[in-house]
């Protein structure tokens, strides 16, 4: 019999998403707020937190995405009942994670001066970049490993666990930021940008060993490494491709996007760097809608209970975008409060806030793409996802990117192509589901 998904049950997975969520780009942003006040170079400081944090970001997200793939295949299969044939699944996951983030870090490490000279980066920017990105890269193991214990507790349809992992990392990282930084008088010298960079690695080495812990005492999963490969390996793999090829696109966005603002000047980078980070805060917020989609949705459609899953569509979607509209609302009363939070540079604060409506105006759409991408993913859907993702990134936010660089828009013309990108999404996630899904609930 069909049973009924509350408010409350979605609420339950949603809350604790929304916060372990939003722990990146707090922690992401804390670095951005604390580095951009620095006494010296402040400004040079804070464009190269944005251009590392942009590449970092991009490696994370790439290969994060077996989160997405391993959660999808556990709920399906808890929803089936049939949760005991996938034991081996995890452990067989994570080292094929691991041993992919071994491989990009040795492949980025030697190569780094090369990189964000493509990203834009010259002079002292490009200095700091090099020291920012030399310490931090070494957490890059740690966050796929705690990414995809995440992702089985997600299957497991546990939020709650996830969420005491990235609040007690936020709360060290925010801590060691101030400490490291700035320094402690007669205790600790100012470590300027390298302190904000050990901060964060030491954040990421703690919330890997608390995830560790957490799924052997919290799970019946084990991390005991046996043969043969399981079957659903291979599923596991075709959609973990799908989901890289869709984080490629994705970041090719996001990189494009920085690489526009760096061409423009440090300023410019600058101010890019403080809306992105508030775009992302949003984001991962909007998101936790998303995840309860994922976890419900994959559960829903292993029981092939049709009629709940479009009812559970139609709700995550509504309260993503009621969550969406009060963030915009809030931001949009003193946006050049939020601009100082990260610095009191005027001329970045001026760009800033000349172009902070079109980054607010974008949150109920991006409500949709999100609370979508995550239902898809739930549902396995993986190769329509890559599909959206390649489609409006090289036929939506490229071409827009172009034209607004000819017409001579500046940050304006970086912020509407994300637009497009974003309604390009949006409105292929609504066609497709209201034509594969919705025919199964009559």
């Amino acid at each position: 019999m069909s049973t009924v998904i509350s408010f409350k049950q979605i609420n339950k997975l949603a809350i604790p998403a929304i916060i372990s969520g939003i722990a990146e780009p707090v922690l992401s942003a804390t670095d951005t707020a604390i580095v951009g006040n620095i006494a010296v170079n402040g400004t040079e400081s804070l464009a190269a937190v944005g251009i590392v944090g942009t590449f970092l970001s991009m490696l994370i997200w790439i290969l994060a995405q077996t989160r997405s793939a391993i959660s999808a295949i556990i709920s399906q299969y808890l929803g089936a009942g049939k949760l005991e044939e996938v034991k081996t699944l995890p452990a067989q996951a994570i080292t094929f994670n691991l041993g992919l983030s071994v491989i990009v870090l040795l492949t980025t490490v030697p190569f780094i001066e090369q990189i964000f000279r493509v990203l834009n980066a010259e002079g002292t920017v490009l200095a700091y970049c090099i020291s920012y990105y030399s310490i931090r890269v070494w957490g890059f193991p740690l966050s796929l490993f705690v990414f995809a214990v995440f992702g089985i507790f997600r299957g497991l349809q546990n939020t709650f666990w996830p969420m005491i992992v990235a609040l007690i990392g936020v709360s060290i990282n925010i801590g060691l930021d101030f400490a490291l930084v700035y320094g402690i008088e007669g205790m600790i010298t100012p470590m300027n940008l390298e302190g904000a960079a050990w901060a964060s690695l030491i954040s990421q080495i703690v919330m890997a060993i608390l995830a560790f812990v957490l799924l052997l005492k919290k799970t019946n999963v084990s991390l005991r490494l046996t043969k043969p490969w399981h079957p659903e390996m291979n599923r596991f793999l075709i959609m973990s491709g799908n989901l890289f090829i869709r984080s490629i696109a994705l970041n090719i966005t996001i990189v494009m996007a920085v690489r526009e603002a760096t061409a423009l000047g440090t300023d410019n980078v600058a101010a890019h760097t403080i809306a992105m980070q508030l775009w992302l805060f949003s984001a991962f917020f909007i998101d936790g809608y998303g995840s309860a989609g994922n976890i419900l949705g994959g559960k829903l459609l292993g029981a092939k209970d049709y009629i709940n899953l479009v009812r559970l569509a139609k709700k995550v979607t509504l309260y993503g975008i009621i969550v969406a509209v009060i963030l915009g609302s809030a931001a949009l009363i003193k946006p050049e409060i939020l601009g100082a939070i990260f610095t009191k540079d005027q001329n970045v604060l001026t760009i800033f806030t000349s172009f902070f409506y079109l980054v607010v105006m974008i949150l109920p759409i991006n409500a949709v793409a999100f609370v979508g991408d995550g239902l898809f993913k739930g549902f396995g859907d993986t190769g329509y996802l890559r599909n959206v993702l390649l489609t409006s990134t090289f036929f939506g936010f490229l071409p827009m990117l172009f034209l607004s660089r000819y017409l001579g828009w500046g940050l304006h013309g970086v912020w509407i192509a994300i637009t497009v990108w974003m309604l390009f999404r949006s409105t292929a996630l609504i066609l497709k589901f209201y034509k594969k899904y919705v025919p199964l609930s009559l």
